[in-house]
């Protein structure tokens, strides 16, 4: 990832529970040529206990890009702070994004929250791009059909929910991982590159793959993918727990 001059930030969080131990880690670049990526990842601490981690992506890209996911990420995150619930949340930050700009521009949104009341992880998409889950060595994608925000007023998200348990991988990740290596007819089968990184931690005798090891080989795979000339902004969220 050094060697990839235009990575922004990764962070790393951990959040002790009584029994599971939680990783977030987040690994972002932005589109080539464009000052700035047009993608928003936010976090938030609910009010009942757990986090709330909000991924937004703003219709093309730039700085009219963040723009728009700012607006949806802040109304997100504000109301998240208040204890709405999730379903919630994403409508009425569609709602707010329609009023705003008229539903002439849209945006993506993911919520994936780690709620300690209910024991559950809470997936919450607005996004043509899946999420993937590994329990146990094992893959499964929630890539049911949704519409992105904004557009139009009413707007649901599709909503999972799944036990709060341990091995325990989520990824999710914005359209432009989704694309790369596109144009060389190579894309990126995403699922099957998080399965292959558990299993050589695993053959190595880790005691578990990082969560910002997932999100960094990711964010280089992509990279090397697209030349080294990312055709989109692309943003990955990797929850891990252990």
């Amino acid at each position: 990832i050094k060697a990839l001059p235009a990575v922004a930030q990764i962070f790393l969080i951990r959040v002790k529970t009584i029994y599971m131990h939680l990783e977030v880690a987040v690994a972002k670049i932005r589109k080539h040529a464009t000052p700035e990526s047009g993608d928003t990842i936010e976090m938030i601490e609910r009010p009942g206990g757990g986090l709330s981690f909000v991924v937004v992506d703003g219709q093309q890209s730039g700085k009219s890009a963040k723009a728009i996911s700012n607006i949806v990420a802040r109304k997100a995150v504000a109301l998240l702070a208040e204890g709405v619930r999730d379903g919630a949340v994403a409508r009425a930050a569609s709602d707010y994004l329609f009023t705003q700009r008229s539903g002439k521009v849209s945006a993506t949104l993911n919520i994936v929250s780690v709620d300690l009341e209910s024991r559950s992880l809470v997936l919450s998409r607005n996004s043509h791009c899946p999420i993937v889950v590994i329990k146990n060595n094992e893959a499964s994608l929630l890539n049911e059909s949704s519409h992105p925000v904004g557009v139009q007023r009413g707007t649901k998200p599709i909503i999972a929910e799944i036990p709060l348990t341990a091995d325990t991988t989520v990824v999710i990740y914005t359209d432009g991982l989704l694309s790369a290596g596109v144009r060389s007819g190579q894309p990126l089968n995403v699922p099957a590159i998080v399965l292959e990184l558990i299993d050589h931690e695993e053959r190595r005798d880790t005691a578990h793959t990082s969560a910002q090891s997932i999100a960094d080989q990711l964010l280089e795979r992509a990279v090397t993918a697209d030349e080294h000339r990312p055709a989109d902004d692309i943003s990955i969220l990797v929850l891990s727990i252990t």
